[in-house]
C-alpha cells in the first residue's frame, strides 16, 4: 500500500469507527455525546474529501477501493449500536436500523459468495446518497442524545411532562433554545425522520445489488 493522503483518510476513518465508542467509556456524557458527534462528523466529512483527492490528483489505489466502503460501514453501524442504546432501545429507531445493519450483512456476504464477480456489484450514485443520508441522520441523533441528557440535568429528575407542568405554573424556568421540551425532542425528530429515509435508501441499494448478482445465483440446468 503506498501512503498517499486519500489512503491516509481513509485508514484514519476506520480508526475513528470504534473511537466513536471510546468516548462512551472515557468521558461523562454529555462530554461524550460531544465528542462523539465531533468525531463523526470529522470522519464523515473525510469520506469526501479522500474520494476527491484520490480522483484530483490521480492516487486512486485497490487499497482505497477496498478500505473506503469498509471504513463507511464500520463508522456507521457503530454509531447506529451506541445511538440505539443510548436512546432507550426506541421501536421507531431499531426498524430502519434494523433494515440498515441487515442490508450491509447481506451485501457484504453476497460480495464475499460472487468472489471475482463481485465487481458487477459497483457502488452506484444512489448507494453514495444512502451514506450521507445515513452519516447526517446519525449525526443529528447523537446531537438529539446529548441535549436529552443535559435537559434530563436541568429537569432534575422530573419527566418532561411534569417539567412542562411547573413551568406553565410558572415554578420553573424553560429549558433555554427550544422552550419548554428543549431542544432534544426536535433534533430527535428530525433525526428519526432522516433516518428512515436512510433505511429506505439503504434498503432500495440491497434490492438493486440482489437484482443485479441473481444471473450469477442461479444453478446450471443440468
Amino acid at each position: 500500500m503506498t501512503w498517499t493522503v486519500p489512503n491516509i483518510l481513509t485508514v484514519l476513518r476506520l480508526i475513528a469507527a470504534p473511537g466513536v465508542a471510546l468516548m462512551f467509556l472515557y468521558f461523562h456524557r454529555p462530554w461524550a455525546d460531544w465528542f462523539a458527534l465531533t468525531l463523526f462528523i470529522t470522519a464523515a466529512i473525510t469520506d469526501w474529501f479522500d474520494g476527491y483527492l484520490a480522483r484530483l490528483w490521480h492516487q486512486e489505489s485497490k487499497f482505497g477501493a477496498m478500505m473506503d466502503p469498509i471504513a463507511d460501514k464500520a463508522m456507521v453501524v457503530i454509531a447506529l449500536v451506541i445511538i440505539t442504546g443510548y436512546s432507550g432501545m426506541n421501536p421507531w429507531l431499531i426498524l430502519p436500523v434494523t433494515v440498515i445493519l441487515f442490508r450491509e450483512v447481506f451485501v457484504s456476504g453476497l460480495r464475499e459468495f460472487l468472489g471475482a464477480k463481485a465487481g458487477l456489484l459497483k457502488v452506484t450514485k444512489l448507494a453514495k446518497w444512502k451514506t450521507t443520508a445515513q452519516m447526517i441522520a446519525i449525526a443529528v441523533l447523537f446531537l438529539g442524545t446529548g441535549l436529552e441528557h443535559l435537559e434530563g440535568i436541568a429537569r432534575r429528575g422530573l419527566s418532561v411532562e411534569q417539567y412542562a407542568d411547573l413551568v406553565s405554573q410558572g415554578l420553573a424556568d424553560p429549558i433555554k433554545s427550544c422552550g419548554t421540551r428543549g431542544c432534544s425532542s426536535i433534533a430527535t425528530m428530525v433525526g428519526l425522520a432522516l433516518i428512515w429515509v436512510a433505511g429506505i435508501l439503504t434498503a432500495l441499494t440491497g434490492w438493486d445489488y440482489f437484482h443485479k448478482s441473481l444471473p450469477f445465483l442461479r444453478d446450471e440446468q443440468k
